[in-house]
């Protein structure tokens, strides 16, 4: 926790707001003018500045003290204090930039209680510069097969759009970095980032959490960190339905009240929300609001698991082990030719999640120091034999013999077409057919090799 600097003309006003701050166990530095107070945050800036707007023997008064600290220093929240507050005065501040304007006398639990927020907003807006500098790297958005292409087209297009948009797609498929590369690359990259898993927290701590709480144990909730910049909201369909109520209201509203407090509380965050859920079975059920899946869903946008998108397989394992060679100094290897092939052809229920897993393990457990990853080093990985039998489809179960073949050939080809990134060479020679024949039995079964 940063120290608090507290700058005031008055001894008396000084030490107490420092002796009621060290009590709640923050450290402070004092100033009496505009020259102790700069020459502070130039030896060591502050986590937070609590500011009179008026110094007698000054050279500068607290508002161009404060354009001063967010000239050079704009992430050190500012509270203005003033015993001649009015409006225009507490206009002024926030226009240049304050966090807050208290009035003097100040009540001592609302000024702890802002001093609280405004220290738990610097802090996100930390932890956000550190994510934003880690999506760089982790979070990146791979691939270039066709089914990513036509997803990061329609994340582009709301780069810019302040409109709530609603992610589906299984379990490990990639929401969050979705939502991530949504906020990162709009207008709000700056302010917080903050994700809130709804499958996580227990229901009767859910508004809490959201909201935040006045009084005794007060905090604020992840709604007021995020002001400013996103809210992802993980997981929406375990949203328990009392709450589902009060979020609808905040978006419908933009604000809302603390448990335990009296006032409205503004709030400007963009909402992305994800489910692995269908929401309409859901509303049909009766466990998710309709009206509040309307409001979330102004752009769905549909994930593609990682059946759809085998071609990127090789991209994403190339990225992965750069990641946990740069982080954690595992070995930097590549796959063999045999071995990229056989990720292609290994179920993901998991989906890139269940990769980058199965990506650490061979590098933290793989035999050998050498630079490239065998196809037998992934054996382990694709579960036990089938005991010579294979799984097969309930459509294909139910088809008579020469309909069942015409669709498993289409199936099969159409799955090999995507492991060779649409080379129908390659594709001939690996399933031991001739070029030609190959292109005649793709154009009977209507398989076009860009359509991959």
């Amino acid at each position: 926790m940063g120290e608090i600097l507290i700058v005031d003309d008055e001894k008396d006003i000084r030490e107490l707001v420092s002796d009621i701050l060290k009590d709640e166990g923050y450290a402070t530095r004092l100033a009496a003018n505009s020259m102790e107070c700069m020459a502070a945050i130039e030896g060591s800036p502050p986590a937070l500045i609590i500011l009179d707007i008026w110094l007698r023997d000054s050279e500068m008064d607290g508002i161009e003290i404060l354009k001063a600290v967010k000239a050079n220093n704009p992430g050190i929240p500012v509270i203005i204090i003033s015993g001649h507050g009015n409006i225009e005065l507490a206009v002024a501040a926030i226009k240049q930039g304050a966090y807050d304007f208290i009035e003097k006398p100040f009540n001592i639990d609302q000024l702890t209680v802002v001093i609280a927020r405004a220290m738990e907003t610097s802090r996100l807006r930390s932890e956000n510069l550190r994510l934003k500098h880690r999506e760089e790297t982790e979070f990146h958005m791979i691939g270039d097969g066709a089914a990513f292409r036509t997803f990061r087209s329609k994340l582009d297009k709301v780069l810019d759009s302040n409109a709530r948009v609603m992610l589906a797609g299984p379990s490990g498929c990639g929401k969050e970095v979705a939502a991530r590369y949504l906020h990162f690359r709009s207008g709000r990259t700056d302010a917080p980032f903050v994700a809130i898993n709804c499958a996580t927290i227990e229901p009767e701590r859910m508004e809490e959490v959201l909201f935040g709480r006045e009084g005794a144990g007060a905090r604020p909730g992840l709604l007021e960190q995020a002001n400013g910049g996103t809210i992802y909201l993980a997981d929406v369909a375990d949203m328990p339905v009392g709450t589902q109520s009060k979020i609808l209201r905040v978006l419908v509203e933009q604000a809302y009240r603390r448990l335990g407090g009296s006032h409205r509380v503004r709030v400007n965050a963009r909402v992305i929300s994800g489910t692995s859920r269908n929401l309409e079975e859901e509303i049909a059920a009766g466990r998710f609001r309709e009206e509040l899946y309307h409001r979330l869903s102004v752009v769905p946008v549909s994930v593609p698991s990682l059946e759809r998108r085998l071609e990127d397989i090789p991209l994403l394992a190339a990225h992965f082990v750069e990641l946990f060679h740069r982080t954690q100094g595992l070995p930097k290897r590549v796959f063999s030719e045999d071995a990229a092939l056989r990720l292609q052809c290994m179920p993901w229920p998991g989906n890139v999640r269940q990769l980058r897993n199965v990506i650490e393990r061979v590098l933290i457990l793989g035999e050998g120091d050498g630079p490239v990853i065998a196809s037998e080093l992934l054996q382990a990985e694709e579960g036990p034999p089938p005991e010579e039998r294979v799984l097969i489809s309930g459509e294909l179960a139910s088809s008579p013999l020469r309909d069942a073949r015409v669709l498993f050939e289409k199936e099969y080809l159409k799955a090999q077409i995507n492991r060779f990134e649409g080379n129908v060479s390659r594709t001939a020679k690996f399933i031991g057919m001739e070029r030609s024949a190959l292109h005649r039995k793709l154009r009977n079964l209507g398989i076009s090799t860009s359509d991959r």
